[in-house]
């Protein structure tokens, strides 16, 4: 076989480098929620919105931060007080310490569920329960919500909060690749979607996303890395 024009041969461990690299693969959307564990509308969103990612898939092309502080304040002596009381105080270091300790949120989203769901309820007082639901162990959440790690994972969270740009007006605040959704934090599946950048994903395709959809159109068809590395793999076929 004829030797390829040297350029071009030089170039052909790099194009081989660039298919194979991170770069091809689409990049996971983040979606951060900045919420408090007995607000009602907070629980009803994780509850009946963001719940459905983890049941339809779309959880695979996410990255999830929850954030449990909300509308907590935070004194210059550094005492804590929580918009719902004391109780609410602990559950949010209790999901923080849930957090921490299964930094995944495969492992740690059902049992921020079953508080949610217990909240909704109001029967959060049950909370421990959700160790038996979930098959999660329970002593190292409460080493570290009574090492006093809980305390300071929320302290963590409060300043990550108060700095955001721009501040949360209330919450649940969603935010999606930086993007604050405001009023229209529901449709957060929508905003995911359009946000994403590789080929859509089934659960994109439903009716409740059409608008996505539509918006992705109307931007004009962009290629994506994956069409980038399908297209320089056709090209150094052809200088074989």
């Amino acid at each position: 076989m004829a030797s390829l024009p040297l350029l071009p041969q030089a170039l052909v461990p790099f194009l081989l480098l660039l298919c194979l690299s991170p770069a091809c693969a689409a990049r996971r959307v983040s979606v951060a929620v900045y919420y408090e564990t007995l607000c009602p509308f907070c629980s009803g969103f994780v509850v009946n919105d963001l719940a459905r990612i983890f049941q339809n898939g779309l959880s695979s092309n996410v990255d999830l931060r929850l954030v449990p502080f909300g509308n907590g304040r935070v004194s210059p002596g550094g005492s804590m007080t929580c918009q719902h009381g004391e109780d609410e105080c602990r559950l949010n270091a209790i999901e923080a310490c849930v957090i921490s300790v299964w930094p995944d949120a495969e492992r740690h989203f059902p049992f921020i569920y079953c508080i949610e769901h217990l909240a909704l309820t109001q029967k959060w007082g049950a909370w421990q329960s959700c160790f038996h639901e979930t098959g999660l162990a329970s002593q190292p959440v409460i080493d570290c919500y009574n090492s006093g790690y809980g305390r300071q994972l929320e302290l963590r969270y409060a300043a990550e909060t108060n700095a955001l740009q721009p501040p949360h007006q209330f919450v649940p605040w969603v935010v999606v690749n930086g993007r604050p959704l405001g009023d229209d934090y529901t449709n957060f599946e929508g905003y995911i979607c359009n946000a994403y950048d590789g080929e859509l994903p089934e659960a994109c395709r439903g009716k409740r996303l059409q608008i996505a959809q539509h918006t992705r159109a109307s931007r004009g068809h962009k290629r994506n890395p994956r069409e980038l590395a399908t297209v320089l793999a056709f090209v150094i076929a052809l200088w074989f």
